[in-house]
C-alpha cells in the first residue's frame, strides 16, 4: 500500500457531518482510485485514520464498514479463487467485500457533482434543428428528481402530495426524495461514443491520468441518463484492441500493459454509431498518448512506440476523414502537452473537421461538459 501517490484528500470542513458521512465521502474517493478494490480502499482509509485521526472509540473504521454493509453499499461474496472445490469457505473468504449497484450509482452521481456541479445549465438545453423550433416539450410523464434537473421542470403539486404522504401535513419536511419532475422530450437527440485510452502511458511518470478520465466518464454517463434521457451514450476503451464497456463497469476501469490502437477504437466507435437513428452523432476521445499499434490482416499486431509511425498515423487520418463523410464529429481531449503529439492532433482534427482541446487533468470534466452541451445545440443540416 502506498499513499504517496500525489492524491489530495480534503479532510477539513466536515464538522457538520456525521462520522459515517465524513468517512463515506473519503471512501468514495478512495474506491474510485482503487478501481473498485474494496479491501485496498479500506486499507487506505485505515492509514488515513492513523495519520489524521478520522475516528475515535465511539465510531471506528470497523463500525463504518458494517454501516456500508447495512446501508447496501457493500456486499459480502465468496471468492472462488481462494477456496478449494467442495471445501467449506473460511470466515475470511466469506468476508470478501464487493461494491453493490447502489454504490456504483452513488459514484456516478458524486462524479457529476464534483465535475459539473458548479456549472449552471443555460436555458432549457434544447436542440436547434432546421425543421423543429427550439425548446423542450413535456411528455406528460413524471419521474423522480435527479441532480441536474432544472427547477422549472419540478411538478410542485405532485411533489407536495409526496411530502404529505411521506411526512404528514408539515410541508417544512419537504425533502429532495419527495420531488418529481415533468419528463421532457428533446426535439432532436444526440448519440455519443466516449473513447477512453487505457494504454500504459495513462499511469506513467507518477501521474494518474486514468482516474480523472474515469470520473469524467462516470459524470458524463450520469448527466446524459438523468438530464438527457433521449440521448444515447456508448463507452469503449482502447489499448492494443478496442472493446465496449457498460456504464456499470466504469468504477472498475483500469489501465493495462497496452500500446495505443487508436484506429481500432475509431473503427468500433463508428460501428456503434452506424446503428443509431439519431441525426447528431459524435465521438469524444480522451487520450494522452500517440497511436502506436495496428491490427494486421493475419491477426497479429504492428507496434511502434518510437515517435509517430507514418503508417499508423496515416490510418488514423483515414478514419478521421471517413467519420467526417458520415457526418460524425470527433472531439479529441489530449491530456498531454508534447508538441509532436499536439501537431498530430491538429492534423487529425483538420482531417475530420472536428475539434480538439489540449487540457490538463483539472479542467477535463468542465471542458467535456460544455462541449457536449454546445454540440447538442448544433444546427442539423
Amino acid at each position: 500500500m502506498n499513499l504517496n501517490t500525489g492524491y489530495r484528500f480534503t479532510l477539513g470542513g466536515t464538522e457538520e457531518k456525521t462520522p459515517f458521512e465524513k468517512l463515506y465521502d473519503i471512501f468514495q474517493e478512495l474506491i474510485t482510485h482503487t478501481s473498485g478494490d474494496v479491501d485496498e480502499a479500506i486499507d487506505w482509509l485505515r492509514e488515513l485514520d492513523r495519520e489524521y485521526e478520522l475516528t475515535d472509540e465511539n465510531y471506528t473504521i470497523d463500525n463504518f464498514v458494517e454501516d456500508l454493509l447495512d446501508k447496501g453499499y457493500l456486499k459480502e461474496e465468496i471468492d472462488p479463487t481462494k477456496s478449494s472445490p467442495g471445501a467449506e469457505p473460511s470466515e475470511e473468504q466469506k468476508r470478501a467485500l464487493k461494491m453493490t449497484a447502489k454504490l456504483e450509482r452513488e459514484l456516478r452521481k458524486r462524479a457529476l457533482e464534483q465535475l459539473f456541479g458548479n456549472l449552471k445549465k443555460k436555458g432549457t438545453g434544447a436542440h436547434k434543428t432546421s425543421i423543429l423550433g427550439q425548446g423542450d416539450h413535456y411528455s406528460g410523464d413524471l419521474r423522480s428528481y435527479s441532480f441536474g434537473d432544472s427547477i422549472e421542470h419540478i411538478d410542485m403539486a405532485a411533489s407536495v402530495n409526496n411530502a404529505m404522504r411521506n411526512h404528514g401535513l408539515d410541508l417544512s419536511q419537504l425533502q429532495e426524495d419527495d420531488l418529481v419532475v415533468r419528463q421532457t422530450e428533446h426535439k432532436s437527440q444526440m448519440s455519443t461514443v466516449l473513447m477512453i485510452d487505457i494504454s500504459h502511458s495513462m499511469i506513467l511518470y507518477g501521474e494518474d491520468r486514468i482516474t480523472p478520465a474515469k470520473k469524467v466518464a462516470m459524470a458524463l454517463a450520469e448527466m446524459i441518463t438523468t438530464r438527457y434521457p433521449k440521448d444515447t451514450l456508448d463507452i469503449l476503451v482502447f489499448g492494443n484492441d478496442a472493446w465496449p464497456i457498460k456504464i456499470a463497469e466504469l468504477p472498475y476501469l483500469n489501465v493495462g500493459p497496452y500500446h495505443t490502437n487508436t484506429v481500432a477504437g475509431l473503427d468500433l466507435a463508428m460501428k456503434m454509431l452506424a446503428r443509431k437513428k439519431h441525426s447528431n452523432k459524435q465521438i469524444f476521445m480522451i487520450t494522452d498518448g500517440k497511436p502506436s499499434c495496428l491490427h494486421l490482416a493475419d491477426g497479429s499486431y504492428y507496434k511502434n512506440s518510437a515517435g509517430l509511425d507514418p503508417d499508423i498515423v496515416a490510418q488514423c487520418y483515414n478514419r478521421a476523414r471517413i467519420a467526417h463523410k458520415n457526418n460524425i464529429q470527433i472531439t479529441t481531449f489530449m491530456i498531454a502537452q508534447d508538441p509532436y503529439l499536439m501537431q498530430f492532433v491538429r492534423e487529425f482534427t483538420e482531417a475530420n473537421r472536428g475539434k480538439a482541446f489540449y487540457t490538463g487533468l483539472d479542467h477535463l470534466g468542465e471542458m467535456i461538459f460544455e462541449d457536449y452541451n454546445a454540440n447538442r445545440k448544433r444546427k442539423i443540416r
